[in-house]
């Protein structure tokens, strides 16, 4: 039987393998696979084929392991050019700013491309483009905080990709040291700057999710230099729990957040003695493992042994941030894990911890 013709759109990839169908991941229920085995004679575009592999990715995040290695490896075979090389970019950016709780998975897939990819034209290598992509959202952050409900809703995801990116992303020195990229530890300072200067609530509440995420790392990366930018956010929190006109579950959030940085964000400290890192004989072992809630706001991570049926749980609802009343009630119906815990009037315990939280930050200011 006659070996069917390959046809390669000429702009966007080079001509691949006869074995192309081992190219498609294990498991992927992807239309084109089954179409070259039927015998059609094209193969999708690099967008076709990416937008599969991310979809998947989304829908079985467990797969991120066995199948990453063969997807760059294809993608060595396919991006040849600059423009599949900033389109490769772009899709994912979408990806991880517009589908729920992808940001995660979208900063690790950029991170192991970005070591992986070996096409580096003069326009710039994969993690170049991609922190010129997300400096594109950056430079117009001030506008975005202020500007209309859906504007906004697409700035808080960027916010928390770009703090996914800044604990994902592995810079790798001359010497061999891997670091952070200093340049996203500027610009998430600079995005919270932009959340608490217009303390409305849902920046409010991407301010608090960002902080919960990076706080720890932020905090500790600034001390080794320092500096006391933490302070300075912690100051600017209480400013906003007394003067900002806010809802009250809101300014509970903050008051919560406060608490976490003042218990060391909840880290335990380790032994002294030094060990491989596992679950069982490190309490930290997950602490850069992402947080996720279910639907009725109990949280868990990598670590709960039923995290892909509650992953999976996860992705069906529909929105990342749902949207709320001026006091903060969920219209959407689904349950907000920051809110979740917090009941129509303060208990007790809150209610004293934030008289004395007043009563301290009037002190402080009469000083």
């Amino acid at each position: 039987m006659a070996k069917p013709q390959v046809v390669v759109a000429p702009v966007l990839m080079s001509k691949l393998s006869a074995n192309a169908p081992e190219f498609y991941p294990s498991g992927y229920s992807s239309n084109y696979t089954e179409s070259y085995e039927d015998g059609c004679e094209d193969y999708p575009t690099l967008s076709d084929y990416v937008q599969d592999f991310l979809n998947h990715l989304t829908e079985q995040p467990g797969s991120f392991e066995t199948e990453i290695e063969q997807f760059a490896e294809t993608l060595n075979g396919w991006v040849t050019t600059d423009d599949a090389l900033q389109e490769l970019v772009e899709l994912i950016y979408q990806q991880a700013t517009s589908i729920p709780n992808f940001s995660y998975m979208g900063a690790r897939l950029c991170n192991y491309l970005s070591h992986h990819l070996t096409i580096s034209p003069q326009s710039g290598n994969f993690r170049q483009l991609l922190l010129q992509r997300c400096r594109t959202e950056y430079e117009v952050k001030d506008q975005a905080a202020k500007g209309d409900e859906v504007t906004r809703k697409r700035f808080h995801a960027f916010v928390l990709f770009l703090g996914e990116l800044y604990l994902n992303l592995e810079i790798k020195g001359t010497n061999g040291q891997v670091t952070r990229a200093d340049i996203l530890q500027v610009g998430l300072r600079e995005l919270l700057n932009a959340l608490f200067s217009n303390p409305m609530d849902d920046n409010l509440i991407c301010a608090v999710k960002l902080l919960k995420l990076t706080g720890s790392v932020l905090e500790d990366a600034w001390k080794e230099k320092g500096k006391t930018d933490m302070e300075e956010i912690i100051q600017r929190i209480e400013n906003v729990v007394l003067d900002a006109n806010c809802s009250r579950d809101v300014k509970q959030m903050l008051l919560k957040l406060v608490e976490l940085r003042s218990s060391n964000w909840g880290r335990v400290h380790a032994t002294s003695t030094y060990r491989e890192a596992t679950p069982e004989n490190d309490p930290n072992y997950f602490m850069n493992e992402p947080t996720f809630y279910t639907s009725d706001g109990v949280p868990f991570t990598a670590a709960d042994p039923d995290y892909q049926e509650k992953y999976q749980e996860l992705l069906e609802r529909e929105d990342f941030f749902p949207d709320y009343e001026e006091n903060g009630t969920d219209l959407s119906g689904a349950g907000d894990p920051y809110l979740d815990d917090i009941d129509d009037e303060m208990d007790p315990e809150i209610e004293e911890a934030y008289e004395k939280f007043c009563l301290e930050s009037e002190r402080k200011r009469k000083q």
